[in-house]
């Protein structure tokens, strides 16, 4: 008989309903890349098959940010070139949706600078959400930073599914990352949606020094907290920002990243964010490696694919965009 290899054991614990343990995680660091990615594909294939979650996302609100997070180029407390407003219309913020939903896209996500919105922002937003909810089904997300329980539930009774706050980084890491607020904070922000009823999208940027134990942990307290959508940055080095020399991670250890995800994360969409542009090939490594999921069309402040290209993509992938 032949002896499976540790990757096929462990593929084939999660494909028993067994999870990954950090232990046997950190064993995934050495093993050959390409067995690794392979294994994660199939764990894709089986915990969720040809569906692929398309997303698009809006600066609703840009600059002047009073924390300093230092891969930010919206940030107040660096130098970085970008553009700066308050909150856009609501007639602003619906024509994309609209553009965006006739494009095939599934879900909007509004993006706003800043720790959290004010109640009066807030508002402003979930007449926008209403507006948009009358006139479009495509499903409504909302970045705004630590917002409190009663917050989100306004949000949700405006036609709000989902809120985006990414842990960023391992709780033991985040300091060096941001220290204007806590991975508590960050915490504390993803609880409250929940009790809201909201479903959460949370993950974090790979490339700001962190080590891949840190990657992991972070991984398994998005675990912990059931988080379903799982959106992996690559850090895009912003002229202005204290990361602007920072050096890119190698494909290779992106993709094992997206590899190591998919064991701990099997039911989860793994989402492909910012960064996706420094990736010749559209990441379409990282779709063959267990990502089932990108955020399409320009990030925040750097340039994305088109929506046009992502969707032939995922075509000749042989996903299909749906939930």
């Amino acid at each position: 008989m032949i002896k499976m290899s540790y990757v096929q054991e462990l593929k084939e614990k999660v494909l028993a309903g067994g999870q990954v343990t950090r232990e046997e995680a950190l064993k995934l660091m050495e093993v050959p890349i390409d067995e690794l990615t392979e294994a994660a594909n199939e764990l894709r294939d089986k915990f969720a098959g040809e569906k692929f979650d398309m997303c698009s996302i809006i600066n609703g609100k840009s600059g002047r940010c009073s924390e300093n997070c230092k891969y930010c180029a919206q940030s107040a407390h660096y130098k970085a070139d970008v553009e700066t407003y308050s909150l856009l219309n609501t007639e602003e913020i619906m024509e994309l949706a609209l553009d965006n939903y006739k494009k095939g896209v599934l879900r909007y996500s509004v993006v706003t600078s800043g720790r959290a919105l004010n109640d009066a922002e807030v508002d402003k937003l979930c007449d926008t959400f209403r507006a948009i909810a009358k006139v479009c089904p495509i499903k409504l997300c909302i970045s705004g930073g630590l917002l409190n329980e009663a917050q989100f539930r306004k949000l949700k009774e405006a036609g709000v599914e989902r809120v985006h706050n990414n842990l960023e980084a391992s709780e033991r890491y985040f300091n060096n990352v941001c220290t204007t607020h806590t991975y508590q904070d960050k915490v504390n922000a993803i609880k409250a949606a929940q009790r809201a009823g909201l479903e959460v999208c949370s993950g974090g940027i790979m490339g700001l020094g962190e080590t891949m134990e840190d990657r992991i942990d972070m991984a398994l307290a998005l675990r912990e907290l059931g988080v379903k959508s799982v959106p992996v940055n690559l850090l895009n080095p912003i002229p202005g920002t204290p990361y602007e020399g920072q050096d890119t991670l190698s494909y290779d250890e992106f993709c094992r990243v997206i590899a190591i995800f998919r064991f701990l994360l099997p039911e989860a969409y793994v989402r492909l964010a910012g960064g996706r542009a420094l990736l010749k090939d559209k990441g379409e490594r990282c779709f063959r490696s267990g990502a089932n999921a990108a955020i399409s069309g320009d990030m925040l402040t750097t340039a994305g694919y088109t929506i046009q290209s992502d969707m032939a993509l995922i075509n000749k992938l042989g996903y299909k965009c749906k939930l």
